[in-house]
């Protein structure tokens, strides 16, 4: 009758319990009664009751509600409760870890009460409170039902936010769901849930390369099995499903890594990608095995259409050289190109590719380095050729001791001659002609050397030498035709040491030292003495007296009986002869005086007195 005195229907509200007239609908369409005292009424009457007068207070009476719900065991109705209460305080009672009831709050949360939910709100809130009071485990098993469950609402199946919380819990507290869940679910943030997933902190590389995968992330995924889970086998099988050149491009900069360069090169055509190109070159060039050549000049022959660099050109040409494909080579280079040829040929030179070499000189004109690759090449008669082009001393050089060495005299005198009018090589020349013991030919190029317009004093010289040595016969000859072209001290000194003495006499006359040469004579008188020689010597010297009375004394030894003859030869000619010392020397053997009576009696006429003392 419109009185809304709480009292009169707290009342009322008794009676209808009392009497079980329909007490339910009373308690909740009524809106005066109060709720925490009507409630206390039923609960030893009517517990159900007493659960319904509290919700009608819709929070005033959260706590007495927990109470009686727990206590008669209404979990299904404090779990419906909870979710439309959408109360954080209330969901921290019921969920706080010393409630023992927890578990059973939870499993009807789980089973009835949000299946039952239609509003997202109520959804929102449950599972945020779920992860406020850190139950992942509970939580997991709460969105599941949610998500997973073909009752559950279309819309919250496939609520992008609520598959992300799963994973993302799943990741958390139990990652061996994760991989399932990814498979399942269809709407998440599949890119940024597998950058947690392959983060330090969780390292599920399986299930990040599941989820990129999924979301067609193909370079992502192949960064996952090579770097993260460093299986390279899978990286290739995954590149080959792919097939695209990103993948393709990863797999070879990860294969290059692993030092798997064939198939590195591989991938890298298949993804027609060079970047790489300077590393390529480089692990290939480590191991210079010829089947990597060989894969080389593919990956460089693709490279050439991506890069400009002279690096790829050289390095192609060089690869052409290992693989011994003379012919590409000699094309490549006949066509426009960058490479560098000069540093080219010196590398292929330096590795003993001398055929390959010998192609990249000839073209651009090298002959000395070309020389150098024929003769290699035992092509001596070419490399005669284009020593002859380059017309270097050191080319010649290279080429003669070559020629030599594979007894190739005539081809080596060609070259010889072009030496041995530089004073400076010669003695190179000849030192390596006598180390291999090619006198003869030796003593023929300097035979031929003479006759050079460009001779000089060195050939005549080094010749009268190796007659000296090894073609004695031809000494003498050699000095009476040549002496005025001669370095006689160099060529006497040759002489002495093999013992040409009668050589040594002429070329002592030629350089007017006669003293020595008288010297030689009495010290080798058996090889080189003769009479006439000896007094023409000894009338020409004029400053070393003292060997006169040598000469006497060598006389007197082995010639005694033309000493006299001597002696008046010396004194007609030499006004420095002193007489007394002469007789001086006969004094002591009076029986020798009769071999100088000739010369006594020839003096006389300077009428001094030892000589006539002597004579008488």
């Amino acid at each position: 009758e419109g009185l809304e005195e709480p009292s009169l229907h707290n009342a009322l509200a008794k009676i209808y319990i009392d009497i079980n007239n329909n007490p339910q609908h009373f308690l909740m369409t009524n809106k005066f009664y109060d709720s925490e005292t009507v409630g206390k009424y039923c609960e030893s009457r009517d517990p159900h009751m007493a659960f319904i007068a509290y919700k009608r207070a819709w929070g005033k009476c959260d706590k007495q509600l927990v109470e009686i719900t727990n206590k008669h065991g209404f979990f299904k109705d404090q779990a419906r409760y909870c979710v439309e209460r959408q109360d954080t305080d209330l969901w921290g009672l019921v969920l706080a870890e010393e409630n023992e009831h927890r578990r059973s709050l939870i499993d009807q949360v789980v089973a009835t009460a949000l299946p039952e939910s239609r509003k997202p709100d109520e959804v929102s809130s449950t599972v945020k409170a779920f992860m406020n009071a850190d139950l992942p485990n509970e939580l997991i098993e709460l969105l599941e039902r949610i998500v997973l469950s073909n009752s559950a609402e279309y819309n919250f199946r496939n609520n992008k936010n609520l598959q992300n919380l799963l994973i993302l819990t799943a990741i958390k507290a139990d990652p061996t769901r994760v991989a399932g869940y990814i498979d399942s679910l269809d709407n998440y943030d599949g890119p940024d849930l597998a950058k947690i997933c392959i983060s330090e902190t969780y390292k599920l590389y399986e299930e990040g390369f599941l989820i990129y995968k999924k979301f067609d992330r193909g370079v992502e995924a192949i960064n996952v099995l090579l770097y993260d889970l460093k299986d390279i086998q899978r990286g290739q099988e995954f590149a080959a499903y792919w097939d695209k050149p990103q993948v393709w491009s990863i797999l070879g900069r990860s294969q290059l890594d692993s030092d798997l360069i064939l198939e590195s090169i591989e991938s890298f055509l298949k993804a027609d990608d060079a970047q790489h190109y300077q590393d390529v070159i480089l692990a290939v060039n480590k191991y210079n095995k010829v089947e990597l050549f060989g894969e080389l000049i593919k990956f460089l022959t693709m490279a050439r259409s991506k890069v400009r660099d002279k690096a790829v050109d050289s390095e192609l040409i060089y690869s052409y050289a290992k693989v011994e494909d003379l012919a590409s080579l000699e094309k490549f280079i006949s066509n426009p190109h960058s490479a560098i040829l000069d540093k080219v040929g010196d590398r292929l030179f330096t590795e003993n590719l001398f055929a390959s070499a010998k192609i990249i000189f000839t073209q651009i004109s090298n002959y000395a380095k070309l020389a150098s690759c024929l003769v290699r090449l035992e092509q001596y008669q070419e490399a005669v050729d284009a020593a002859r082009k380059a017309n270097s001393i050191q080319t010649w050089k290279d080429v003669c001791y070559a020629c030599v060495d594979a007894h190739k005299f005539r081809l080596a005198q060609m070259c010889g001659v072009n030496i041995i009018v530089f004073m400076d090589h010669l003695h190179d020349l000849i030192r390596h002609y006598e180390i291999g013991g090619h006198f003869a030919e030796l003593v023929n190029l300097l035979e031929q050397g003479i006759n050079l317009d460009r001779a000089h004093q060195g050939i005549y010289t080094q010749l009268g030498i190796l007659y000296a040595k090894y073609k004695e016969i031809k000494l003498m000859e050699h000095i009476n035709l040549f002496w005025t072209r001669l370095n006689i001290q160099t060529l006497i000194q040759a002489c002495k040491d093999n013992e040409h003495w009668k050589e040594c006499v002429v070329l002592y006359n030629h350089y007017e030292s006669f003293d020595q040469a008288a010297e030689i004579i009495m010290a080798h008188s058996t090889q080189c003495w003769e009479h006439d020689q000896f007094k023409h010597i000894m009338l020409k010297i004029s400053n070393n007296y003292e060997i006169y009375y040598r000469a006497i004394n060598f006389y007197l030894k082995e010639h005694p009986l033309q000493l006299s003859e001597l002696l008046i030869e010396l004194s007609s000619n030499a006004a420095k002869l002193d007489h007394k010392r002469v007789i001086s020397i006969f004094s002591m053997n009076k029986y020798e005086l009769p071999l100088i009576k000739p010369y006594l009696e020839f003096n006389q006429k300077l009428d001094m007195k030892v000589i006539n003392e002597t004579l008488n």
